[in-house]
């Protein structure tokens, strides 16, 4: 299966990242490129998007990269800093880049921007089953 098939089964299946409202703008083998828009029922008690918000998108880009060479992989290890606060109609983008590929584990980072300023950083790291995506 190419990246864009595989991806596309996996959104078939996610429900929460079409709560979200994830568009995929890129996806190839390490590499994703996701975008979403805040909405009201996403912020918290202080008027501005929940940490888990960011999380999310960054998670999905996260599994789409490393999904995308093919075989089936699971985060086993993640973590965000939260730089810049975000409000309702934001529009954040997250691009997932392939750090290192072993053959049993993948490391990734993951960049969130809005209005072309980094909002937040994510890393990860994937453990690849021997599971083909087929």
């Amino acid at each position: 299966m190419s990246p864009n098939e595989i991806v596309a089964k996996m959104m078939e299946h996610d429900a929460f990242s079409q709560w979200l409202g994830i568009e995929v703008e890129h996806v190839e083998a390490g590499v994703c490129r996701l975008s979403m828009q805040i909405r009201a029922e996403m912020l918290n008690g202080f008027g501005i998007a929940h940490g888990g918000i960011t999380y999310s998108l960054a998670d999905s880009a996260l599994a789409f990269a490393s999904n995308a060479h093919g075989r089936q992989a699971l985060s086993i290890d993640t973590s965000i800093n939260h730089i810049e606060a975000l409000r309702e109609g934001d529009v954040i983008k997250a691009t997932a880049r392939e750090d290192a590929l072993k053959n049993k584990f993948g490391f990734y980072t993951i960049e969130i921007h809005a209005n072309d300023k980094l909002v937040a950083r994510f890393k990860g790291t994937v453990y690849r089953s021997e599971k083909e995506w087929s």
